[in-house]
This record gives structure tokens, sequence and C-alpha cells, in this order.
């Protein structure tokens, strides 16, 4: 009963909106961020002139679900967006200062407690999903492309927190690195080291694991060995080599470093072993010890004992990356090896699209540190999980989504206004993985107005990704991507909030967003 008290209250409010849409239509008011949030607040003025800070706890009640809110928050909103002096002073606001806050951090989607570091930092790493970069050194393709130090700037910036370095000898014994064996080209391995020296914790305070795919000779190990420590120096946290240990995340400004056998003034972190079969790592007490495979064999793996897959990560790292057959640096969806709890899901971070774009969304939450602990549901030893299956014996999750409208959205390559919709994805587990699209409005970027409602029924919410991506219709059975924002299911506010919109290389298209309505219960 209380499930369906919950959806019929969300039903309420969106049938709420669609009856003040249906408002500004008969009075032929032009569709437009500030007229929606003028009927919002007209709502809860009670035909008075100002909003007094009652009425806005009212609001943040009944349409943003701040339960938690008291008068006292009401009032520092009302000082925080409020700048006319007269309503300051007798503790109202006016639809300016309302506008304001409509329009602010306190109304995005995305929750802002989660722009912080706020999950336990002291787990061993077995429980995080970890920002993980494959072949960081290329930019671009993976037989001719070019290797260099910007690639791996980027990545750190972007808060990736495991780098890969493919080490070969070098002439006049400087280890250089490449994707060997192609026509790649070559950076020094020294330069590599000293730019992670420089750039590994401006973005994350957290650990950096170096992935070393080691095939120098006995003598260039020996240089590389140096340069770690010379060039690293007390940021290389070293460990007794008869205790290795997956451990605690250790304090800022400290990393963990994989290394060869043959450089054993350093410390072996983890050590990557051939995958030999689900029954054997579960005899296995090698903690360190860690499986590095491919995504075809992971996929295999996943779909035939997905539950296994999932106990075998709660003891062991596991680091996926892209097929040998990825030439152009193309990715996978990285959601599938999430699913199965894998922490290492290595993506081509220099390629644009969807894989990095959930990668993107996954790694915002957590204050962007590019740690994230895995949820509950992969880390019970009580109880088994198995992605692939679409009963989990617990009531799913009913999310109702109104995309309301649009606001100031780039125009199309042509130099016209766009012909926009707006495609909101789910994914999560196979079965809750959906998408649904609004209807298309013609030649309006600046203040498009869909008023679309949406119901998906989410079985595994904490593995859900949620993505709004605005694309531009071209044909009748064709479109390009204009934006979009990508975030976990349990970053998400409930009530009225703006989506903000970034472009295919992550940037921000600021001013442009969405208008949404959310509820879930």
């Amino acid at each position: 009963m209380e499930v369906r008290e919950k959806e019929r209250k969300g039903r309420l409010h969106c049938e709420r909106m669609g009856e003040l849409c249906g408002k500004m239509k008969k009075s032929k008011a032009p569709f437009s961020r500030r007229a929606e949030i003028q009927h919002l607040y007209q709502c809860y003025t009670s035909e008075q002139t100002i909003l007094p800070a009652c009425a806005l706890l009212r609001f943040l009640h009944k349409e943003q679900m701040e339960l938690t809110a008291n008068e006292e928050m009401a009032e520092s909103l009302i000082d925080r967006y409020e700048i006319e002096e007269t309503a300051r002073e007798s503790r109202s606001m006016t639809f300016e200062g309302f506008l304001r806050y409509m329009e602010s951090k306190d109304c995005c989607l995305f929750d802002q407690a989660h722009t912080s570091v706020y999950q336990y930092m002291d787990q061993p790493l077995t429980n995080y999903f970890i920002s993980t970069s494959h072949n960081t050194y290329l930019t671009g393709d993976q037989l001719v492309g070019k290797s260099h130090l910007d690639a791996y700037f980027c990545a750190l910036r972007k808060g990736c927190r495991c780098l890969e370095i493919d080490c070969w000898d070098g002439p006049d014994m400087e280890p250089v690195v490449y994707h060997g064996y192609t026509l790649t080209t070559k950076i020094f391995f020294k330069d590599v080291i000293t730019t992670v020296e420089q750039h590994a914790f401006e973005v994350s305070a957290y650990p950096v694991i170096l992935s070393l795919e080691n095939h120098c000779s006995k003598e260039q190990q020996e240089v590389m060995a140096q340069y770690l420590i010379s060039i690293l120096g007390e940021k290389l946290l070293r460990t007794p080599l008869d205790h290795p240990t997956t451990g605690d995340l250790p304090s800022p400004n400290k990393k963990k470093v994989a290394v060869a056998e043959a450089l054993s003034d350093l410390v072996v972190y983890t050590r990557s072993v051939k995958f030999i079969s689900f029954s054997h790592s579960k005899d296995n007490q090698n903690y360190y010890e860690n499986t590095s495979m491919a995504e075809k064999k992971a996929r295999k793996l996943a779909k035939a004992s997905g539950a296994d897959f999932v106990q075998h990560n709660q003891k062991f790292l596991s680091r996926i990356y892209p097929a040998g057959s990825r030439t152009s640096s193309s990715n996978y969806n990285p959601q599938e090896f999430w699913n199965v709890g894998s922490q290492l899901v290595a993506l081509n971070f220099q390629s644009l699209g969807l894989p990095m774009d959930l990668n993107d969304g996954r790694f915002q939450d957590n204050g962007g540190c590019g740690y994230v602990l895995k949820p509950a549901v992969l880390m019970s030893s009580q109880r088994s999980f198995d992605p692939g299956c679409s009963q989990h014996g617990h009531k799913p999750t009913h999310l109702l989504l109104k995309v309301i409208s649009g606001s100031n959205l780039p125009i199309s390559r042509s130099g016209k206004a766009l012909d926009p919709f707006v495609r909101v994805e789910m994914h999560g587990i196979a079965s809750d993985s959906h998408r649904k699209n609004t209807h298309t409005v013609k030649n309006n970027s600046l203040s498009p107005h869909w008023d679309a409602d949406m119901n998906f029924s989410i079985s595994v919410p904490e593995l859900c990704l949620i993505r709004f991506c605005v694309r531009e219709q071209t044909g009748l059975l064709s479109s390009e991507f204009v934006g979009q924002y990508t975030l976990p299911f349990t970053s998400l506010k409930k009530g009225y909030r703006w989506v903000p919109l970034r472009s295919r290389d992550g940037c921000s298209l600021d001013p442009a967003s969405l208008f949404v309505f959310v509820w879930y219960s």
C-alpha cells in the first residue's frame, strides 16, 4: 500500500505539471524556463506578490522532496538568492530570487553532496570501482597512432586512477613507451613518470596505480627502477615484499605501483596472473594476485557464471581491457563488467562516445576522486547475486520522469535552429537497460518544450546509470548527437531539476540544459 501511495503522489506531481503546461497553452504564453518556473512560484504564493519562508518550505517538502528541510534552511535560501532588501527583511522571496534558486546548483539533478568525497575510503581496493585507462599513452588508434605525454595528463585530469605504461627497451639504455610491434610513436619512460609525478594529485588525492606492462631487458628494468625511485620519491609507497596485500587506501599523496620481479628494489603491489577458473580462485588465498583479461573472455565468463564472477571480484582485483581487434581504439560498454564487480574496467580515454560518457558519469560520483564503492549487492557474502537474472527477490524501484523542456541548446552545424528530441537511457543489468524518446520539436533550439512522461522499473538501481541525450532529428530514422549528461541513479535528486549538458568530448555546454521532474519509490 505504501508503494502504491508513493506512485500515486508521483503521478499527481506529473499531472499538476501537465495542468500548468495546459494553462500556458491556453494563454498562448511562450514556452520558456522562466515561464514554467513562474507558474510553480504562483502555485505557492497564494495570490500574494512574494513567497514567504513558510511557503518556500512547503515547496521544498512537497515538490523537491527535501524532507529534512526546515524553516532555517528556507531562510538560508532566501539569504543566498534574494537580493531585494525588503523581501529579505520580511523573510520572503520574490520571483527573481526564486528563479535564481531554481537555476542554481541547489536544484541541479546531480546531488551536490556527491560532489565531495563522502564514501568510506578505508576499504580494500577490491571494494571499489576504479577509473582505469587502457594504453594510456595513445592519442589515436592502436596501430599507427601517436603516443604523447598529454594523454597521461588528460587521463589524470579526468580523475583516472589506474594508468597503463607499456615499457620496451629503447636506445642508449633509455626505456620507451609505445604499443609494441606496431607503428605507434615512442615516448621515454622517464618522461611518462615525470608527467605522472607532476599531475597525479591535481584532481584526486587518492592513489594512482601504475599498470606496468614490462617488456624490458633486466638492464633497462634497473633503469626503470631508478627513475621510479628518483622521480616519484616519497610519493612511492613501499610495502614489505613478504606481506603483499591489497590493503587499505593510504593517505593522500601516496601511490601503489605494480612492478616486475626484476625491479626487486621496489615492491610488487599486485601480481597479474592468468585466470584459471572460478573454482580455483575460491581456494586461492593469494589476494594480492589480480587477473587481467580481454573483454571477450570476460563477457563469456559473465554470461556463463555471473554469480561466480561477482564472488571472484570480492576477493581479487580483475582488470578488463578492450579486444585486440579494436584497432581504431573503440570501446566496449563498461557497464556489463561493473555489473559483475570488476574494479579495473579499462577504456581508451581518447575515444569519445557512449562508453566514456558512462565512465565519466560513474566517476563523477564521490567527488570525482576516481574511486567509487561497489554497492552492497556486489559485496554480500551471504547472498548470491547474478546480474544476468531479471528477478532479485525484492520489489523494483519505480522511476517517474517528466522531460519538460530545454533551454539554450546549440544550433545545428548548418547554423539553423535544431529539431531536437531527448533520449533517456537506463544502463544497468540487462533487464534494467532501456531507453525512451520524447517527440521531436521542430525548429527550436532556444526553448523546446516536450512535456513528456516516462516510466521505468529498475530492479537494481544501485548499479544503474541514467543518460540524458539530446539529439537532432535529421531524417525519418536518423539523428545526430547534440549533448548529453550521465549520472548514477544513486546521485539523482527528486523534484523539479535542471540537467546540465556536455559536449561529445565531455566539456560543459553551459548555458544549455534540460528541465525535468523526477520521482521514484
